[in-house]
């Protein structure tokens, strides 16, 4: 982990977002500390979620994209008794369940529900997601009054777990924590939870604790970072993330150019390319007998 003053150079920064804030203002707040306009991030998270949001700078932002950054881990809380119109609690409530129904969802009743939707499933994302329908945003399309259906689509659930489970009168609030490939919706498992269970639900927290291999253990709020700016050097990612090459000279200055490479004898999938001095030149992939680039970040 580096720190230093602002117009820092090429890395990843790992922020633990606070609630209220969109990614877009995570990025810009960044992008301010940082010193540099080429700030990006990978996986948006809602305003009232809270936790990982990786941010690449500079030439890292180009990196994002090669990461292995589809599994993700969230702990959440899932409100059963009533649905809302987002599926979480910013939304208005739509229905509410009688005590009488509620009484009826034991905890046994929802680990057999929650059962059911671990492993690979189908899943109909939330209709205020970021999934854009004819262009544009589906949250975008419901705020406007519109009617919007979405398709299903396949995600895995590798992890479901119920941590605690709280009753009252009026609601049941489940503590869950899961682990779930890109693309699966967190809002969407506590609404078909509570259809699952015939009293209804929505999602009232959400905190996302890993993306791929970053976890909360590396996350930094941006009161921390306003205070000293922490970052991790795109060389440190790359050369935790992948295979390492460590070029000699005369092949190093083939790989600025994105050459190909003949002879080198690499695994499957991306290796990440050093130069002699260490400096990160590329991500390299075996194509038959030549090493071809798959990204040059050098140059």
């Amino acid at each position: 982990m580096t720190t230093s003053e602002p117009n820092v150079a090429d890395g990843i920064v790992v922020v633990d977002k606070p609630a209220g804030l969109t990614s877009h203002t995570v990025v810009a707040r960044i992008r301010r500390l940082a010193g540099t306009r080429k700030v990006g991030h990978a996986g948006t998270l809602d305003p009232m979620a809270t936790g990982i949001l990786v941010v690449g700078l500079n030439r890292a932002t180009r990196l994002l994209g090669h990461l292995q950054l589809a599994d993700k881990s969230y702990d959440a809380t899932v409100l059963l008794g009533a649905t809302t119109t987002t599926d979480d609690a910013e939304g208005e409530i739509q229905t509410t369940a009688s005590p009488a129904a509620l009484g009826e969802v034991t905890a046994e009743a929802i680990e057999k529900a929650v059962a059911g939707f671990r492993g690979r499933i189908s899943q109909v994302p939330s209709k205020v997601s970021a999934i854009k329908v004819d262009g544009r945003r589906a949250y975008e399309r419901v705020r406007a009054g519109e009617e919007v259906a979405l398709k299903a689509r396949e995600v895995t659930v590798s992890r479901y777990d119920v941590l605690d489970v709280r009753s009252a009168a009026q609601a049941i609030e489940v503590d869950i924590s899961v682990d779930c490939s890109s693309g699966t919706y967190i809002r969407a498992l506590a609404r078909d939870l509570g259809v699952e269970l015939g009293v209804g639900g929505h999602l009232t927290m959400l905190r996302r604790t890993r993306v791929g291999s970053f976890d909360l253990s590396a996350a930094y709020t941006l009161e921390e970072l306003g205070e000293d700016f922490r970052w991790l050097p795109i060389a440190d990612v790359a050369g935790e993330t992948f295979p390492r090459y460590d070029a000699d000279a005369e092949q190093a200055t083939a790989i600025r150019t994105g050459r190909p490479l003949a002879g080198l004898k690499l695994g499957a999938g991306p290796t990440a390319m050093f130069g002699p001095d260490g400096t990160f030149l590329a991500l390299y992939e075996a194509h038959g007998p030549l090493a071809k680039p798959t990204a040059v970040f050098v140059g």
